[in-house]
C-alpha cells in the first residue's frame, strides 16, 4: 500500500504513519513525502497478521442481542397457554406447531416436504410478551403468539404451496387483527406468485371483543372472501379442517375448491349449537349440526373425510398430484401403467337389459391407469361418480353415471355435484371424459322442490361452458337430457363414441310405449296377445334408439369394441391434448 504525505514531514513521523497504517489494514506500507520518487519510510505488515484476523473472525458469534431474539421466537413457538396445549391430546388433535411438522417437516409423513419460512412471527408481540415495553407483567393467561395464526411459504410433496394455520391454543383460533392481516397478505401474495394455498383450518371465528379491528373494515376479515373468489379458479385451494369452525371461519372451507374434513374433529357450521338454540330454540350437538356425516352426505360441503390427522395428510398428498400449480399450467402427468383389471371384461361387464345394475366403479377399474381413480365426494349425489384418475399417464376429470344407485338417474345433488366437478376441472386445465349409463334427469315433486330444474341447467351450463378437451362415451343407456349433460354431440366434446350396448332416446322403451301406445294396448282384451304386441313395439323401439342408428347417421363419431375402449381414449385424448376453443366475447354468464 503506497500513502503520500505532505513534504514538511519529517521521516520519524513518515516512519510512524507507515507502522500505523500497516498495523491496520494487515499490510506492506510504503510512505512518501510530498512529490518524492523513494518511500521516505517502509513498514511490513505484522507477521501474525492473517492469523489475529482469522482469530478475531472466529471470536464473532451471536451476540446478546440475538440470543434474546432467539429467546423470544422459542417462547413464540410454544403456542398459547400451556393449559390449553394440554387438552389437545383429549381431542386427538395435534397442537399446531406438531401439525406443521406433520405437513411439512422431517419427522411427519414421508419426510417429503420443508416449512421454507413463516411470516409474522411476532404478529401483536406488543400485546403480550414481557420483552414489550407496553407490557408490565407477564401473564400466562393472555399470551397471543402469532396472533393466534401462522402464515408462510412451504414445501409439500415437491410443490410450493402458501399456508395458513390457526393455533386454536390462543384463543380457541379465534382472528383478530394482526392475525386477518397475515392471512389477507398470504392469499395476496397467493395471487402474485401463481401458487396453490393450502388452509389448515381449527378456529371459532372471529374474537367478538375485538371486532372493531378488524370486523367491517375495507382490509378486515371480509376481504377473506373477497379474496378467496379471486384466487378461486387461479391457483387450488385446499383446506383441512381440525375443529369445529363456527360462522366467518365457516367459510374459507366452503370458498376452498377441496375440502377435507377429520372423521370426530371436524365440524363447521354458520353458527354455534348455542346460538342455534339462542335463535331457533333447537338444541343440537355441535356433529348433528354440521359434523363430517352432515356435509359429506347432506350438503356437499365436504369433498373427502379423514380418519385421522394422518390420513387428511395423506389425501391432500395424492389430491394434489392431479393438480396444477395454477390455471396457466396444464396438469401433471406420471409414467403410464396398466389398469387394474382387464379390458377384455368390459362387454360382460355391461348388463344388456338397460335397467339391470352395476358398478360404474368396475368399468373405471377397466379404463384407467391401476389405483389412480381418485373419488371426490363419493357419498353425496351418489348417482354420479366424480373424481381424477389417470389414462396412460395422463390426468383426465371422470363424471360417470353410477347404475348401482337409482338406476344412475340424475337427482338434484348429483347434478351439482357434477356441475361443480367440471367447473373446477375446467379451470385447471383437467380434461374430461364423461362414461354415460342414464335414464336422464329424475322426475316427481320431491325432486322439483329441490330445484332439479335448478342444478340440472348448472350442470348442462358447466358442460356447455368447459373448453378442455372432453370425450363422451355411451356406455348403455343415454336417455332424455341425460345426453345432453353427460356432454353429448351437442356439447362440442371432441368426440361422442358408444360402446355396442349403447342407447341413445328422448325416454327409454317402457316409457315409450306407454305414452305413444298405451290406449291401443289397452284395446288388447287378450293378455297374451297384449304381452306379446307390447315385447314386438319394445323391440322395435329399441332399434329406433340403438348406437348402431345413431352411427350410421353420424350422430355419434364411433362405435368401438368394448376391450379396445382404453386404447381408443388414451389416443382420443393425446391427439386433442392442445385443442383450443374460445368462449363468447362477454363478462360472463349469468348462471351460477
Amino acid at each position: 500500500m503506497k500513502v503520500r504525505i505532505g513534504g514538511g514531514a519529517t521521516d520519524s513521523e513518515a516512519e510512524a504513519v507507515a507502522a500505523a497504517l500497516a498495523e491496520h489494514v494487515n499490510d506492506d506500507v510504503e510512505v512518501y513525502l510530498g512529490d518524492a520518487d523513494e518511500p521516505a519510510a517502509v513498514h511490513e505488515a505484522p507477521e501474525d497478521a492473517d492469523e489475529s484476523a482469522g482469530d478475531d473472525a472466529d471470536d464473532l458469534g451471536p451476540t446478546e442481542r440475538e440470543e434474546l431474539l432467539r429467546e423470544e421466537i422459542s417462547d413464540i413457538l410454544e403456542g398459547g397457554p400451556e393449559k390449553y396445549k394440554e387438552r389437545l391430546p383429549d381431542q386427538d388433535k395435534l397442537f399446531v406447531r406438531d401439525r406443521l411438522d406433520l405437513w411439512f417437516g422431517d419427522e411427519g409423513g414421508d419426510g417429503d416436504g420443508d416449512l421454507l419460512f413463516e411470516d409474522g412471527k411476532f404478529a401483536h408481540f406488543d400485546g403480550w410478551h414481557p420483552n414489550s415495553p407496553d407490557v408490565d407483567e407477564a401473564d400466562d393467561g393472555t399470551r397471543l403468539p402469532a396472533d393466534g395464526l401462522i402464515t408462510g411459504a412451504a414445501d409439500f410433496d415437491g410443490r410450493d404451496v402458501h399456508f395458513m394455520a390457526n393455533d386454536f391454543t390462543v384463543k380457541a383460533g379465534s382472528m383478530a387483527e394482526r392475525g386477518v392481516e397475515k392471512f389477507l397478505r398470504m392469499q395476496q401474495r397467493a395471487l402474485k406468485t401463481g401458487k396453490p394455498v393450502l388452509y389448515l383450518m381449527d378456529s371459532s371465528g372471529g374474537r367478538i371483543d375485538q371486532q372493531s379491528g378488524f370486523f367491517a373494515n375495507r382490509e378486515g376479515i371480509g376481504k377473506y372472501y373477497f379474496n378467496h373468489s379471486r384466487l378461486s379458479g387461479r391457483v387450488p385451494q385446499v383446506c383441512v379442517l381440525y375443529g369445529p369452525c363456527i360462522a366467518g371461519a365457516a367459510y374459507t372451507p366452503v370458498f376452498a375448491d377441496y375440502t377435507i374434513m377429520v372423521e370426530g374433529m371436524s365440524a363447521m357450521a354458520i353458527a354455534s349449537p348455542r346460538m342455534v338454540e339462542m335463535v331457533t330454540g333447537e338444541q343440537i350437538e355441535m356433529q348433528d349440526l354440521g359434523g363430517p356425516q352432515v356435509h359429506a352426505e347432506q350438503s356437499g360441503s365436504a369433498d373427502l373425510v379423514a380418519r385421522d390427522e394422518e390420513h387428511a395428510r395423506e389425501l391432500v398428498a395424492n389430491l394434489v398430484q392431479y393438480l396444477p400449480d395454477n390455471s396457466d399450467e396444464k396438469p401433471p402427468s406420471q409414467p403410464a401403467k396398466p389398469p387394474a383389471k382387464p379390458t377384455s371384461g368390459i362387454d360382460g361387464l355391461i348388463p344388456e337389459a338397460p335397467n339391470r345394475a352395476y358398478d360404474m366403479h368396475d368399468l373405471i377399474d377397466r379404463v384407467v391407469d391401476e389405483d389412480s381413480f381418485f373419488e371426490l365426494r363419493p357419498e353425496y349425489g351418489k348417482e354420479i361418480l366424480t373424481g381424477y384418475a389417470r389414462i396412460d399417464g395422463r390426468t383426465v376429470g371422470i363424471v360417470a353415471n353410477q347404475p348401482a344407485q337409482r338406476a344412475g338417474a340424475i337427482f338434484p345433488d348429483a347434478a351439482e355435484k357434477a356441475a361443480e366437478f367440471v367447473w373446477k376441472s375446467d379451470a385447471y386445465n383437467i380434461p374430461l371424459l364423461y362414461l354415460c349409463d342414464t335414464p336422464g334427469f329424475m322426475a316427481g315433486s320431491s325432486v322439483e322442490k329441490d330445484a332439479i330444474l335448478e342444478k340440472g341447467k348448472k350442470m348442462i351450463y358447466a358442460t356447455s361452458e368447459a373448453t378442455v378437451p372432453k370425450q363422451s362415451v355411451v356406455v348403455r343407456k343415454a336417455y332424455g337430457a341425460g345426453i345432453y349433460a353427460m356432454s353429448g354431440p351437442a356439447y362440442d366434446p371432441e368426440s361422442t363414441i358408444a360402446l355396442p350396448s349403447g342407447e341413445i332416446g328422448i325416454m327409454g322403451p317402457e316409457a315409450a310405449i306407454n305414452a305413444v301406445y298405451a290406449n291401443k294396448l289397452d284395446a288388447i282384451d287378450d293378455p297374451e296377445e297384449r304381452k306379446q304386441r307390447e315385447q314386438e313395439l319394445r323391440e322395435e323401439y329399441r332399434e329406433d334408439i340403438d348406437v348402431h342408428r345413431m352411427a350410421s347417421e353420424t350422430v355419434i363419431d364411433e362405435i368401438v369394441p368394448p376391450s379396445e375402449l382404453r386404447t381408443e381414449l388414451s389416443n382420443r385424448f393425446a391427439f386433442y391434448e392442445d385443442v383450443e376453443k374460445d368462449r363468447p366475447s362477454k363478462k360472463h354468464g349469468t348462471i351460477l
